[in-house]
Protein backbone atom coordinates (compact mmCIF):
# COMPACT_ATOMS: atom_id res chain seq x y z
CA UNK A 1 0.00 0.00 0.00
CA UNK A 2 3.23 2.17 0.69
CA UNK A 3 4.50 1.80 -2.80
CA UNK A 4 1.18 2.02 -4.70
CA UNK A 5 0.80 5.90 -2.42
CA UNK A 6 3.94 6.73 -3.21
CA UNK A 7 3.63 6.05 -6.97
CA UNK A 8 0.56 7.67 -6.97
CA UNK A 9 2.42 11.41 -5.55
CA UNK A 10 4.48 10.57 -7.64
CA UNK A 11 2.08 10.29 -10.89
CA UNK A 12 0.25 13.36 -9.72
CA UNK A 13 3.54 15.44 -9.24
CA UNK A 14 4.52 14.45 -12.79
CA UNK A 15 1.60 15.26 -14.31
CA UNK A 16 1.64 18.65 -13.37
CA UNK A 17 4.74 19.40 -15.59
CA UNK A 18 2.68 17.12 -18.28
CA UNK A 19 -0.14 19.12 -18.61
CA UNK A 20 1.56 22.38 -18.57
CA UNK A 21 4.06 21.66 -21.46
CA UNK A 22 0.65 20.69 -23.03
CA UNK A 23 -1.92 23.74 -22.54
CA UNK A 24 -0.01 25.57 -25.48
CA UNK A 25 -0.47 22.84 -27.92
CA UNK A 26 -4.21 22.44 -27.09
CA UNK A 27 -5.29 26.14 -27.05
CA UNK A 28 -3.34 27.17 -30.56
CA UNK A 29 -5.12 23.90 -32.47
CA UNK A 30 -8.54 24.66 -30.47
CA UNK A 31 -8.70 28.39 -32.15
CA UNK A 32 -6.57 28.27 -34.67
CA UNK A 33 -6.44 24.44 -36.09
CA UNK A 34 -2.77 24.64 -36.43
CA UNK A 35 -1.23 22.06 -35.15
CA UNK A 36 1.97 23.80 -33.76
CA UNK A 37 5.35 21.87 -34.35
CA UNK A 38 7.46 25.03 -32.74
CA UNK A 39 6.14 23.87 -29.63
CA UNK A 40 8.97 21.89 -28.98
CA UNK A 41 11.31 24.70 -29.44
CA UNK A 42 9.78 27.30 -27.12
CA UNK A 43 9.71 23.96 -24.73
CA UNK A 44 13.32 24.11 -25.03
CA UNK A 45 14.03 28.03 -26.05
CA UNK A 46 12.04 28.37 -22.51
CA UNK A 47 14.18 25.80 -20.69
CA UNK A 48 17.46 27.97 -22.18
CA UNK A 49 16.12 31.50 -20.74
CA UNK A 50 15.79 30.31 -17.59
CA UNK A 51 19.48 29.21 -17.55
CA UNK A 52 20.51 32.02 -18.67
CA UNK A 53 18.74 34.35 -16.29
CA UNK A 54 20.14 32.46 -13.54
CA UNK A 55 23.22 31.76 -14.30
CA UNK A 56 23.92 35.42 -15.69
CA UNK A 57 21.65 37.29 -13.53
CA UNK A 58 20.91 35.44 -10.87
CA UNK A 59 17.46 34.96 -11.28
CA UNK A 60 15.56 31.85 -9.55
CA UNK A 61 14.09 30.03 -12.12
CA UNK A 62 10.26 30.71 -10.29
CA UNK A 63 11.32 34.55 -10.55
CA UNK A 64 11.97 34.36 -13.78
CA UNK A 65 8.17 32.95 -14.79
CA UNK A 66 6.88 35.95 -15.70
CA UNK A 67 10.20 37.49 -17.98
CA UNK A 68 10.02 34.09 -19.67
CA UNK A 69 6.16 33.65 -20.18
CA UNK A 70 6.53 37.52 -21.98
CA UNK A 71 9.12 36.63 -23.98
CA UNK A 72 7.40 33.57 -25.35
CA UNK A 73 4.28 35.37 -25.61
CA UNK A 74 6.00 38.42 -27.75
CA UNK A 75 7.80 35.78 -30.08
CA UNK A 76 4.70 33.97 -30.48
CA UNK A 77 2.63 36.65 -31.48
CA UNK A 78 5.80 37.75 -34.15
CA UNK A 79 5.50 34.23 -35.74
CA UNK A 80 2.16 34.82 -36.06
CA UNK A 81 1.82 38.06 -37.66
CA UNK A 82 5.31 37.28 -39.76
CA UNK A 83 4.72 33.74 -40.72
CA UNK A 84 1.44 32.02 -39.72
CA UNK A 85 -0.69 35.32 -40.58
CA UNK A 86 0.40 34.28 -44.06
CA UNK A 87 -1.29 30.97 -44.32
CA UNK A 88 -4.13 30.02 -45.95
CA UNK A 89 -6.89 28.98 -44.36
CA UNK A 90 -8.33 25.48 -44.55
CA UNK A 91 -6.48 22.16 -45.11
CA UNK A 92 -3.86 23.24 -47.41
CA UNK A 93 -2.66 25.53 -44.85
CA UNK A 94 -2.66 23.44 -42.28
CA UNK A 95 -0.06 20.91 -44.24
CA UNK A 96 2.02 24.37 -44.67
CA UNK A 97 1.96 25.06 -41.20
CA UNK A 98 3.10 21.96 -40.48
CA UNK A 99 5.95 22.50 -42.67
CA UNK A 100 6.27 26.22 -41.47
CA UNK A 101 6.69 25.55 -37.73
CA UNK A 102 9.06 22.80 -38.21
CA UNK A 103 11.27 24.47 -39.88
CA UNK A 104 11.13 27.58 -37.55
CA UNK A 105 11.68 24.86 -34.85
CA UNK A 106 15.33 23.87 -37.06
CA UNK A 107 15.77 27.52 -36.64
CA UNK A 108 15.66 27.61 -33.02
CA UNK A 109 17.45 24.49 -32.04
CA UNK A 110 20.45 25.10 -34.76
CA UNK A 111 20.60 28.86 -33.03
CA UNK A 112 20.56 26.99 -29.66
CA UNK A 113 23.87 24.86 -30.69
CA UNK A 114 25.62 28.27 -31.89
CA UNK A 115 24.78 29.72 -28.67
CA UNK A 116 25.38 26.82 -26.13
CA UNK A 117 26.81 24.05 -27.83
CA UNK A 118 25.65 20.74 -27.60
CA UNK A 119 26.57 19.96 -23.91
CA UNK A 120 23.88 19.15 -21.33
CA UNK A 121 23.23 22.15 -19.06
CA UNK A 122 21.45 21.84 -15.60
CA UNK A 123 19.72 24.48 -13.51
CA UNK A 124 21.08 24.60 -10.24
CA UNK A 125 19.62 25.78 -7.25
CA UNK A 126 20.20 26.58 -3.59
CA UNK A 127 17.18 24.28 -3.24
CA UNK A 128 17.70 21.57 -6.48
CA UNK A 129 19.11 19.14 -3.91
CA UNK A 130 16.49 19.43 -1.06
CA UNK A 131 13.03 17.34 -0.61
CA UNK A 132 10.12 16.89 1.29
CA UNK A 133 8.59 13.76 3.22
CA UNK A 134 5.40 12.84 1.73
CA UNK A 135 3.58 10.13 2.89
CA UNK A 136 6.96 8.24 4.04
CA UNK A 137 8.58 9.05 0.99
CA UNK A 138 11.05 11.97 -0.28
CA UNK A 139 10.42 14.19 -2.93
CA UNK A 140 12.15 17.09 -4.48
CA UNK A 141 11.11 20.28 -3.58
CA UNK A 142 11.57 21.61 -7.34
CA UNK A 143 8.86 18.84 -8.41
CA UNK A 144 6.69 19.94 -5.69
CA UNK A 145 7.50 23.89 -6.92
CA UNK A 146 6.86 22.38 -10.69
CA UNK A 147 2.98 21.00 -9.20
CA UNK A 148 2.34 24.18 -7.62
CA UNK A 149 3.49 26.50 -10.57
CA UNK A 150 1.10 23.74 -12.79
CA UNK A 151 -2.18 24.41 -10.37
CA UNK A 152 -1.85 28.16 -10.81
CA UNK A 153 -0.94 28.37 -13.93
CA UNK A 154 -4.76 25.72 -14.85
CA UNK A 155 -6.95 28.16 -12.59
CA UNK A 156 -5.19 31.53 -14.47
CA UNK A 157 -6.25 30.10 -17.89
CA UNK A 158 -9.36 29.38 -16.42
CA UNK A 159 -10.41 32.24 -15.11
CA UNK A 160 -8.77 34.42 -18.33
CA UNK A 161 -11.07 32.16 -20.78
CA UNK A 162 -13.98 31.93 -18.15
CA UNK A 163 -14.61 35.57 -16.67
CA UNK A 164 -12.24 38.07 -18.91
CA UNK A 165 -13.64 40.03 -21.97
CA UNK A 166 -10.69 38.44 -24.12
CA UNK A 167 -10.88 34.93 -22.86
CA UNK A 168 -14.54 35.14 -24.16
CA UNK A 169 -13.85 36.35 -27.15
CA UNK A 170 -11.09 33.48 -27.71
CA UNK A 171 -14.27 31.13 -27.52
CA UNK A 172 -16.19 32.21 -29.46
CA UNK A 173 -13.78 32.42 -32.63
CA UNK A 174 -12.79 28.89 -31.78
CA UNK A 175 -16.40 28.19 -32.25
CA UNK A 176 -17.20 30.13 -35.05
CA UNK A 177 -14.55 33.10 -36.81
CA UNK A 178 -16.97 34.24 -39.46
CA UNK A 179 -20.13 34.89 -36.90
CA UNK A 180 -17.00 36.77 -34.72
CA UNK A 181 -16.40 38.87 -37.69
CA UNK A 182 -20.02 40.19 -37.89
CA UNK A 183 -19.94 41.22 -34.52
CA UNK A 184 -17.02 43.27 -34.47
CA UNK A 185 -14.51 40.67 -32.73
CA UNK A 186 -11.25 41.49 -34.56
CA UNK A 187 -10.55 37.82 -35.01
CA UNK A 188 -7.02 38.20 -36.47
CA UNK A 189 -6.38 39.89 -33.28
CA UNK A 190 -7.29 37.21 -31.33
CA UNK A 191 -5.80 34.79 -33.11
CA UNK A 192 -2.09 36.24 -32.68
CA UNK A 193 -2.80 36.51 -29.20
CA UNK A 194 -3.86 32.98 -28.85
CA UNK A 195 -0.82 32.08 -30.55
CA UNK A 196 1.34 34.09 -28.05
CA UNK A 197 -0.27 32.46 -25.11
CA UNK A 198 0.17 29.27 -26.30
CA UNK A 199 3.52 29.76 -27.31
CA UNK A 200 3.88 31.61 -23.89
CA UNK A 201 2.95 28.31 -22.12
CA UNK A 202 5.31 26.06 -23.96
CA UNK A 203 7.94 28.57 -22.82
CA UNK A 204 7.02 28.32 -19.21
CA UNK A 205 6.79 24.35 -19.15
CA UNK A 206 10.65 24.70 -20.57
CA UNK A 207 11.34 26.32 -17.41
CA UNK A 208 9.76 24.08 -14.92
CA UNK A 209 11.09 20.98 -17.15
CA UNK A 210 14.86 22.57 -16.95
CA UNK A 211 14.42 22.61 -12.72
CA UNK A 212 13.75 19.23 -13.12
CA UNK A 213 16.20 17.31 -15.46
CA UNK A 214 19.27 18.74 -17.71
CA UNK A 215 18.54 19.84 -21.41
CA UNK A 216 20.49 20.51 -24.62
CA UNK A 217 19.10 21.98 -27.48
CA UNK A 218 17.87 18.66 -28.78
CA UNK A 219 15.26 19.63 -25.72
CA UNK A 220 11.44 19.26 -26.60
CA UNK A 221 11.76 16.87 -29.33
CA UNK A 222 10.63 14.36 -26.52
CA UNK A 223 7.94 16.60 -24.58
CA UNK A 224 6.20 17.82 -27.63
CA UNK A 225 5.25 14.33 -28.52
CA UNK A 226 4.08 13.67 -24.74
CA UNK A 227 1.88 16.69 -25.23
CA UNK A 228 0.11 15.83 -28.50
CA UNK A 229 -0.37 12.07 -26.64
CA UNK A 230 -2.11 14.25 -24.01
CA UNK A 231 -4.02 16.69 -26.04
CA UNK A 232 -5.52 13.94 -28.39
CA UNK A 233 -6.01 11.91 -25.16
CA UNK A 234 -7.83 14.79 -23.29
CA UNK A 235 -9.91 15.67 -26.89
CA UNK A 236 -8.37 18.26 -29.19
CA UNK A 237 -9.67 21.59 -27.79
CA UNK A 238 -10.09 20.55 -24.15
CA UNK A 239 -8.48 22.14 -21.58
CA UNK A 240 -9.91 20.94 -18.79
CA UNK A 241 -9.22 17.29 -20.61
CA UNK A 242 -6.01 18.25 -21.45
CA UNK A 243 -5.63 18.25 -17.40
CA UNK A 244 -7.11 14.80 -16.83
CA UNK A 245 -5.55 13.33 -19.75
CA UNK A 246 -1.97 14.60 -18.38
CA UNK A 247 -2.32 13.00 -14.87
CA UNK A 248 -3.56 9.75 -16.59
CA UNK A 249 -0.69 9.63 -19.27
CA UNK A 250 1.59 9.98 -16.02
CA UNK A 251 -0.06 7.38 -14.16
CA UNK A 252 0.43 5.00 -16.32
CA UNK A 253 3.57 6.07 -17.11
CA UNK A 254 4.78 5.67 -13.24
CA UNK A 255 2.86 2.78 -12.84
CA UNK A 256 3.99 0.90 -15.39
CA UNK A 257 7.42 0.44 -13.91
CA UNK A 258 5.62 -2.37 -12.07
CA UNK A 259 5.23 -4.77 -14.94
CA UNK A 260 8.15 -3.73 -17.81
CA UNK A 261 11.59 -2.54 -17.46
CA UNK A 262 11.85 1.52 -16.85
CA UNK A 263 13.65 2.38 -20.16
CA UNK A 264 10.22 1.11 -22.04
CA UNK A 265 7.91 3.49 -19.85
CA UNK A 266 8.39 5.98 -22.32
CA UNK A 267 7.04 4.04 -25.04
CA UNK A 268 3.62 3.55 -23.23
CA UNK A 269 2.43 7.01 -23.59
CA UNK A 270 2.72 5.92 -27.30
CA UNK A 271 0.55 2.52 -26.95
CA UNK A 272 -2.26 4.68 -25.39
CA UNK A 273 -2.33 7.17 -28.00
CA UNK A 274 -2.52 4.67 -31.03
CA UNK A 275 -5.96 2.78 -29.04
CA UNK A 276 -7.24 6.01 -28.07
CA UNK A 277 -7.76 6.99 -32.06
CA UNK A 278 -8.41 3.35 -33.14
CA UNK A 279 -10.82 3.15 -30.48
CA UNK A 280 -12.23 6.70 -30.14
CA UNK A 281 -10.45 9.35 -32.17
CA UNK A 282 -12.19 11.58 -30.63
CA UNK A 283 -10.30 11.58 -26.74
CA UNK A 284 -11.30 10.01 -24.01
CA UNK A 285 -13.71 13.34 -23.09
CA UNK A 286 -14.50 14.13 -26.64
CA UNK A 287 -12.99 16.91 -28.82
CA UNK A 288 -14.16 20.10 -27.42
CA UNK A 289 -13.50 24.10 -28.06
CA UNK A 290 -11.71 25.16 -24.68
CA UNK A 291 -13.92 23.67 -22.37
Amino acid sequence: MDRFAELLIAAVLRAGLYATMAYGLGLIYGVLRIVNLNHGGMIMAGAYAAWWLHSALGLDPYVSLLPVAVGGFVLGMAVYRLLVHRLPRGAAGGVQSLLLLFGVWLVLRNIAYLLFTGNDQTLRTSYSTRAVAVAGALYSVNRIAVFGVAIVILVLLHLLLTRTYVGKAIRAVAQNPESCTLVGIPVERIYMLTFGLGTALAAIGGLLGSTLSPFSPGYGGAELLESFVIVVLGGLGSIAGTAIAALILAAVEVFAILVIPSYLTAAVGFVLLVLVLVLRPGGLFGQRVLA
